[in-house]
């Protein structure tokens, strides 16, 4: 087929999340037509997870062109960059807040972000209940997005905004996440002030960590008054299962973490005891360290899709740089195969650094060295790959 200029062409988007939406709206103030698709019902389908810090250099770069970085900056937290470590006891060994005027890597929840971006769209732009299952079609196009409804539809570009377990990334790589290892189960605490002083007393208004070398927690206060644990330990993918329990079995899952945990004190061991509501698991996995694939005019890949990582505060970043990258090479080419050639020529050596970087880093949380700061080591990773 004749590749047609992006202006002209069907563009389809596979995710409602931060990099998709953020993709979608910078697309849109280039006067560029795009639709989103994305599995869940509705907005309101599903809780949309913790808390995120949006980079200056990235996160922000990608608000900053989507015309949001002033609303941005309304919303988001700046002591949210709070970090704290803190031993088995419950002492805290480590502290540092921001600067009173620091607005590096200020904190928002998810959902607070996906409200932000879709606020921003033009009507309908987003087709929820669309369960994508597979794309076909030629490598110069079209392609046709096979639907679990039932429908299809024919496009010229589809870009895979849609996490770890794509169901774009098969159009143009055979890679498949691999589990690390390491799994988080999270807790969720709401009202923390009234119902849960102790806890939000010892988290403060950031991230909190503690460790045993083995073992660790991480709690993230997140707005509305809640905060989130992350309870990490090294095990099998179906750990939960093979200790006879299962995901609803909120008091054998409670007794069985009490038992992993001891030795922890009473007043940390809260953040495993005291949860509001059932546990969440999120068993962490990557991409094969430098994912790449070969060039197709019709096909893409952005964020987790294209670069699995551990959780070490680049994800969603990365994800909205390759938003903001592709969606300002589709403004400026010819043609969106033109576009793809160029946003891949950027992004792929960037993510290949970040992935080998990273490779085998999953179990970051378990270091026990308290004047860690993640912050400051992810600015001298980051200067150090764009050097």
């Amino acid at each position: 087929m004749t590749n047609p200029r992006p202006a002209e062409a069907r563009i389809s988007i596979i995710g409602a999340g931060p990099g998709g939406l953020t993709c979608a709206r910078i697309l849109q103030r280039h006067g560029i037509p795009v639709t989103v698709y994305d599995r869940d019902a509705d907005v309101h389908a599903r809780n949309q997870g913790g808390s995120l810090d949006l980079h200056a250099d990235d996160g922000q770069l990608a608000l900053r062109e989507a015309g949001l970085l002033d609303q941005f900056f309304a919303l988001a937290r700046p002591e949210g960059q709070e970090m704290r470590r803190f031993d088995t006891k419950g002492n805290v060994v480590f502290r540092q807040l921001p600067e009173p005027d620091d607005r590096y890597k200020p904190e928002i929840d998810r959902g607070v972000l996906r409200d932000l971006l879709l606020d921003s769209l033009e009507p309908g732009t987003v087709q929820w209940g669309r369960a994508l299952q597979s794309v076909n079609g030629p490598t110069d196009g079209p392609r046709r997005l096979h639907f679990s409804d039932g429908g299809t539809v024919e496009t010229d570009l589809v870009i895979g905004a849609d996490g770890a377990f794509s169901r774009v990334r098969p159009a143009v790589s055979s890679a498949v996440p691999l589990y690390t290892g390491v799994n988080f189960l999270e807790a969720r605490f709401d009202d923390v002030e009234k119902r849960h002083p102790g806890i939000a007393e010892l988290v403060g208004h950031g991230l909190a960590t503690g460790t045993d070398g083995e073992r660790a927690l991480a709690a993230q206060r997140n707005s509305g008054d809640h905060i989130r644990v992350y309870i990490v330990q090294r095990a099998p993918l179906h750990w939960i299962s093979e200790a006879g329990l299962s995901i609803d079995d909120t008091a054998g899952l409670r007794a069985h973490l009490l038992d992993q945990f001891a030795g922890w004190s009473p007043e940390v061991l809260r953040l495993i005891a005291d949860n509001d509501g059932p546990y969440v698991d999120r068993p962490l996995f990557v991409l094969p360290a430098a994912h790449t694939w070969e060039h197709s005019p019709t096909a893409t890949l952005l964020g987790d899709a294209a670069h699995l990582m551990p959780p070490v505060g680049v994800g969603v970043n990365l994800a909205m740089l390759d938003a903001y990258e592709l969606a300002m090479a589709l403004s400026r080419a010819d043609t969106v195969g033109e576009a793809v050639r160029a946003y891949e020529e950027t992004m792929l050596p960037r993510s290949a650094e970040w992935s080998t970087a990273l490779d085998g880093a999953a179990g970051f949380l378990f270091d026990r060295d308290d004047s860690h700061e993640g912050g400051d080591k992810m600015r001298e990773l980051k200067e150090e790959i764009n050097r």
